[in-house]
This record gives structure tokens, C-alpha cells and sequence, in this order.
């Protein structure tokens, strides 16, 4: 994890997201070695990150995108300029018509769902049919039943059970998505079990996708150890591979500055911030975990910790558990003094809100050449607008 304080403007307006352009490049450079060497295609999956501004830098690594829906899709198609490929485990009215229009890889939840939909892709030349299955690997390491599309019950994919009903002959990709962030056991577990327990679709169609959740830039993940278990996929069944990571291609290429705005006693200190677990960070709350601070150290309940003050930190939201986490830090903290928040990339600004009119952070860029541009700053017309 990069723990070095960047080299950010003294007088920046905070809060800000800010995208690190160099330890993007060094992450682009591990997905472009796996694709060389393993002979795989690699899609960004924009839920866990969607930044036009930042495409231009990953656009000759990666293949294309990957979308959760129609917006995501033709943002894919319009920023970002190559391969389309979609998933939804339900559509709306006439959003696969328009889908058609946009994204070439279209992948439905069911056999039901692509005998309904196969009359549409048919009058669209050169669409083609995935079929996402659940493959019951529960590997997500993050989060529990939340995030594991393989959970009971889960909405996700057609079951082992009802995959003789598809109409094989009208599908091309295999669609097999259970991580998330897992490390390379996880990656070429799940590549392991589809290649055991789904030998016989799998050779009906032309390519398989693994999904996201791949945690390829995440220190201790083993790259050779993806690479030998897509290679010997391939070999085996002589079909496409496909990752479409997300946050495993942009963890730890950013961050998430703050600013101290109040502080407070009730038998413990606590810093007041103008960023917020619920408005700005929301998996801190839903996973939940406690993300890093550039300089400080995480205090673990019952635990003493080695530096000597210490903070609970929290957002200026009404809600009560708003919460970031306790801190201690070599110095007191003041108003006015920076917290820089690391690992900020992933899903934070896809899913951020104004809940107690609270301002979106900036988007901002941190160029390897050390200057520092803000793309975007949000004040009291987003929140309004947002209301109708």
C-alpha cells in the first residue's frame, strides 16, 4: 500500500477525491503483464469506478468496459470507446432494445430471460448472448452475505439446476462472477471450479468470463499464480478468458483528503471532519471496515495505541454512527489540518449522496508531474438538483 504523503497544494479545497496518475499507471501495468502473458481479455468494470477523465490512461491497456445497466453502458460506449460488455439481473422496459444500439456483449440472468430477449438481439447484428450462472464458489472476502453473489438465495445467475433449459446454440459467453476482493486462491479457485463442475457448458460456448473481484494490484497477490490458471483454462477448453475487475484495478490510486473542522470531548477526543462515513465513504458503514490515514494508525478496540494522541473520527452528518474510525496520530490535531484518507478510488464517489445537504468532495487529478487539477467541484446546485 502506498503510505507516502502526496505532494498535494497547501491551500487545497477540501474535501477532494484525488486520483494519483502514477499509481494508476503502475496498476495499468500489472493488468496489461497478465493479458500479455496469459492471453486474456481485461474490462473495467465501471460500478466500482467510473472517471472519464482517467480513461484516456487505462484505454490502451483494457479492452473495454463492463456495466451494471444502461447508463453504464453508454458512458463505456462514449468515454471510453471500446468493447461494451453489460450484465443486469433484471432489465427495464425497452432497455435491452436500447442496449443493442450500444454494448456487443449482452448477458442475461436465465434461460427465461434469454429466450425472451433473444428476438431483440437477433435484429442486431453482431450482438452477442452471455448467460450468467451461479457457480456456488462463495469467495468474497469483503463484506459477508453482502457482497457474495453466491449467497443463499442469492438474485444472481442461473443455477447448476436449470442451465439444460438455456438454448446453448444462441450463447457465446459463459458468465461466472463470485469474488470479491480475493486474492489469486480465490481468482484460480474459482477458475478451477467452473473448469470441474461446468466442463460440459463450457464447451458450448466461445468465451468465459470470471468476473470481478480480482485483487490483482493488491499487495501479496500472487500474478503468476492468475496467469498459470487462465493459461491452463485455455488450454483445456480452448475458449476467450475474460476478467473485469474493478476495484482490482484502482486500489490504492487515490485518495480521499480531508479537513479537521471542529473538535470535541464526551470522555473521549473527537475531530469533526467535512468528510463523512455516510455521505462520502459509504462502505465504511455497509462493509464495514476502517480505511488508513497517511501518518496515523488505526486504534483497535482494548488496544493501546503506540502513538500518543488519539481521535474518534467522524462526519458532520446528524446521523449518530457516522463514524470513520478511532485514530492516533504523533501530534494533536487542530482545525484546519489535513487527514488524507488512503485506497479512496473504489466505489467511494460512484456511490457517494448529499443525505443532510452535505457537498460532494471534488474529483481532482494529481499528475505525475506533480501538478494538481481539479476536474469537478460540487456545491448547493448538485444537492438541489438531485431533489427535483
Amino acid at each position: 500500500m502506498t503510505m507516502h504523503a502526496p505532494k498535494l497544494p497547501a491551500n487545497i479545497a477540501t474535501p477532494a477525491y484525488v486520483l494519483d496518475e502514477a499509481a494508476l499507471k503502475r496498476n495499468m501495468s500489472v493488468a496489461a503483464r497478465i493479458k500479455s502473458e496469459a492471453g486474456c481479455k481485461i474490462l473495467l468494470a465501471t460500478k466500482a469506478f467510473s472517471l472519464p477523465a482517467a480513461f484516456p490512461l487505462m484505454r490502451d491497456t483494457l479492452d473495454g468496459t463492463t456495466a451494471s445497466g444502461e447508463y453504464e453502458a453508454r458512458m463505456g460506449h462514449e468515454e471510453f470507446g471500446k468493447e461494451v460488455h453489460v450484465y443486469s439481473p433484471a432489465f427495464f422496459p425497452g432497455e435491452v432494445e436500447r442496449l443493442t444500439k450500444i454494448a456487443k456483449h449482452i448477458y442475461f440472468n436465465s434461460a427465461e430471460q434469454v429466450r425472451r430477449y433473444l428476438p431483440v438481439v437477433k435484429k442486431a447484428p453482431g450482438v452477442k448472448i452471455g448467460l450468467r450462472i451461479n457457480p456456488g464458489y462463495s469467495q468474497a472476502t469483503l463484506g459477508g452475505p453482502l457482497y457474495d453473489p453466491c449467497a443463499p438465495f442469492s438474485r444472481f445467475g442461473a443455477t447448476r439446476d436449470t442451465l439444460d433449459d438455456v438454448p446453448w446454440d444462441e450463447v457465446s459467453i459463459l458468465h461466472a462472477h463470485a469474488l470479491c476482493e480475493a486474492r489469486h486462491t480465490g481468482s484460480a479457485g474459482l477458475i478451477e471450479h467452473v473448469a470441474k463442475n461446468f466442463a460440459p457448458y463450457i464447451r458450448k460456448v466461445d468465451a468465459v468470463n470470471f468476473g470481478g473481484g480480482h485483487f490483482i494490484n493488491k499487495p501479496g497477490y500472487d500474478v503468476d499464480a492468475l496467469i498459470r490458471a487462465i493459461k491452463a483454462f485455455r488450454a483445456e477448453f480452448k475458449v476467450e478468458v475474460i476478467l473485469e475487475p474493478g476495484a482490482g484495478l484502482v486500489v490504492d490510486t487515490g485518495y480521499l483528503v480531508a479537513s479537521v473542522i471542529g473538535i470535541h470531548r464526551n470522555e473521549k477526543d473527537i475531530a469533526i471532519l467535512d468528510a463523512s462515513a455516510s455521505t462520502h465513504m459509504p462502505d465504511v458503514l455497509e462493509v464495514p471496515y476502517t480505511p488508513h490515514i497517511i501518518g496515523a494508525d488505526i486504534v483497535e478496540p482494548g488496544t493501546a495505541p503506540a502513538r500518543k494522541h488519539s481521535y474518534i473520527l467522524g462526519g458532520k452528518t446528524c446521523m449518530t454512527g457516522d463514524i470513520i474510525g478511532e485514530y492516533a496520530f504523533n501530534k494533536p490535531l487542530s482545525v484546519g489540518d489535513h487527514v488524507i484518507f488512503t485506497d479512496m478510488m473504489q466505489y467511494s464517489f460512484v456511490k457517494n449522496n448529499t443525505f443532510n445537504g452535505v457537498p460532494l468532495p471534488d474529483l481532482a487529478v494529481l499528475n505525475t508531474d506533480g501538478t494538481y487539477k481539479v476536474l469537478r467541484s460540487f456545491g448547493y446546485d448538485e444537492f438541489r438538483r438531485r431533489l427535483g
